[in-house]
Parts: structure tokens; C-alpha cells; sequence
């Protein structure tokens, strides 16, 4: 369970954040669990996000992914243990996260859209976008993971 630290957005906006989680029950069964978790660690590690990381490693491993990877997802573009498939998603949630700088650029989109269908480009472009403002709220109010616990 989420702890929020500033206002309770499950609460205080439901509709709203219902709406969020609607898509991202949506999401789970839209595209494949191991390059979803892939894809939103990734983003977390890339807007520095706490809550996300403890969650989306957690979901990572429960979708099949090993330790040794996810220690080389910051450095995915320098090793072979990535799909061509993966390394293409990882490349369009790096531009779409990082949109004030790379703005999606059509060579971009090509070499992703090769290895997805219409249908999947769709939806791995929604789960971007989704990760990137869950990012932003957890951040924005301070969402605390069940496992971060003090240093001892």
C-alpha cells in the first residue's frame, strides 16, 4: 500500500486517480509484463523516482527478469543481454521521457516502430506516458515504498 507523505491522491482526487489505475489495469494485459516492468524501471531510474523503483524491480523479477539485468538497464545500449525488441522499447521510453531533448524525432520512431505492431507501438507509447506521471506524482508527493526503510 502507497504511504502518502503530502496529500492523499487516492482520496482527495479519485476519479482521477482511479483513472490512472483503469489504465494501468488496461496496460497489464496489453502488452508483455517483463518489457513492461523493463520499461517503467527504467523511466523510474531516469526521473530518480524511489517508490517506483522498489516497485517496478519487484515486478521485473515476478515477470521473469534476472538480477544481472536490471544492474545493467542504466548502461542497456552497451550490453547484448537486451532483445532487439527490449532495446527498442527502451530507446522509445528514453525519448519520450527525455522529450525536451530528443522531441520523438522521426528516426527515432522508425527504428522502434520496426519492431513493434501499430497496435503495440500504441500501447507501449500510453505505458510511457503513463510511468512518467505516476513518476511525477510520486515524487511530487512524496509516495513512500513499504520497503524503504531507514539505514541502520
Amino acid at each position: 500500500m502507497t504511504h502518502f507523505n503530502r496529500l492523499n491522491l487516492a482520496s482527495l482526487a479519485a476519479d482521477g486517480y482511479n483513472g490512472l489505475i483503469a489504465t494501468e489495469t488496461y496496460l497489464h494485459g496489453a502488452l508483455d509484463l517483463k518489457l513492461l516492468s523493463l520499461v517503467k524501471l527504467r523511466v523510474s531510474q531516469i526521473n530518480g523516482c524511489a517508490f517506483c523503483l522498489h516497485m517496478h524491480y519487484e515486478e521485473a523479477l515476478k515477470a521473469g527478469d534476472t538480477p544481472a539485468r536490471l544492474n545493467l538497464l542504466p548502461a542497456w545500449e552497451e550490453s547484448r543481454m537486451f532483445t532487439e525488441k527490449e532495446r527498442a522499447a527502451l530507446l522509445w521510453a528514453e525519448s519520450l521521457t527525455h522529450i525536451d531533448v530528443d522531441r520523438a524525432e522521426d528516426e527515432t520512431y522508425a527504428e522502434v516502430k520496426a519492431q513493434f505492431s501499430d497496435k503495440e507501438m500504441a500501447d507501449l507509447t500510453l505505458a510511457i506516458a503513463m510511468i512518467n506521471a505516476w513518476n511525477r506524482l510520486a515524487v511530487s508527493m512524496r509516495f513512500l515504498h513499504a520497503n524503504d526503510k531507514p539505514a541502520s
